[in-house]
């Protein structure tokens, strides 16, 4: 079942504060408060202080608001779990997570710092490390105290650290981007694509977009408000794939084929596993309103 949807996940630097109200009417699926990457080290505290402020105060509607901590071990990571943690964002998003016990030790240290049983983990997937045991990151997730719901992926991050070059239809990293699907898929969670970084170029986003869900991402991180419509219609399905579902379910409800495995729709053959397929098209329609 699909409750809430992760099309569109648009950080946003905590130390804006007009970005984070902004926030309140933009069509993202999520919103990514950011004390990270996209503060800089003078605006740390401000921008901890307004995210735990903008979550308590809410008025994001039916948005899902995390906060992307900085990463374990650096001199802020404390000071933004303590604080946070028991704010009770719908997910604490951890940067540069290098493998099973890093989600472990993240989660562990939410907990103790307070954070709401709803509260979830996701791990971003930035190093050479974490692609190489991305299957055991994702692991994490069999354990419930992990928190852990989704893996993000930061192709930027990636590029640097093994020198792979980011070009059009990005093929020095599909393979890593394939792999982190498989990984989710084994385990049950969730996985979202990196940024495009040239917000001004819309057509190689769409591009870029497809692309990820085509191999089977569940969404995309963005960097402006101007990349969510587009991001939002190519990860919901279409109305031709909404209505060949219904097809799908209609056909196989009928008395005459409750016994066959393969029925014919459309001049196609379509098997009983394509059911689960077709329901959940339904469910990202109807969950995209």
């Amino acid at each position: 079942m699909i409750s809430r949807l992760k099309r569109s996940m648009l950080a946003m630097p905590a130390s804006n504060a007009r970005a984070l109200e902004k926030g309140k009417t933009l069509k993202a699926d999520v919103l990514m408060f950011e004390l990270e990457d996209g503060v800089a080290e003078n605006m740390k505290s401000l921008a901890r202080e307004q995210a735990v402020a903008a979550v308590r105060d809410g008025g994001y509607g039916e948005r899902l608001v995390v906060i992307r901590v900085n990463a374990r071990g650096s001199e802020w990571y404390a000071e933004d779990m303590a604080a946070v943690a028991p704010a009770g964002p719908a997910a604490i998003v951890i940067p540069k997570v290098n493998s099973r016990e890093d989600v472990l030790a993240a989660a562990a240290d939410a907990a103790a710092a307070g954070a709401p049983a709803h509260t979830r983990i996701w791990a971003m997937i930035e190093t050479p490390r974490a692609l190489f045991d991305i299957e055991k990151i994702a692991s994490a997730a069999d354990d419930p105290a992990s928190r852990l719901e989704v893996l993000v992926l930061g192709p930027n991050d990636i590029a640097k650290s093994t020198r792979a070059r980011l070009t059009p239809g990005r093929p020095a990293l599909l393979s890593w981007l394939s792999a982190g699907v498989l990984a989710v898929r084994v385990h049950g969670i969730e996985i979202i694509d990196g940024i495009y970084n040239d917000f001004n170029d819309e057509a190689g986003l769409r591009r870029e977009a497809e692309q990820g869900r085509d191999l089977g991402m569940d969404g995309k991180m963005l960097i402006h408000p101007s990349q969510i419509g587009p991001v939002n219609e190519i990860f919901a399905p279409d109305a031709e794939e909404v209505e060949f579902a219904r097809k799908i379910l209609a056909a196989f409800d009928l008395p005459e084929n409750a016994d066959k495995g393969v029925v014919q729709i459309d001049g196609r053959m379509v098997e009983r596993l394509h059911l689960e397929g077709a329901r959940r098209t339904l469910a990202l329609m109807a969950a995209a309103g």
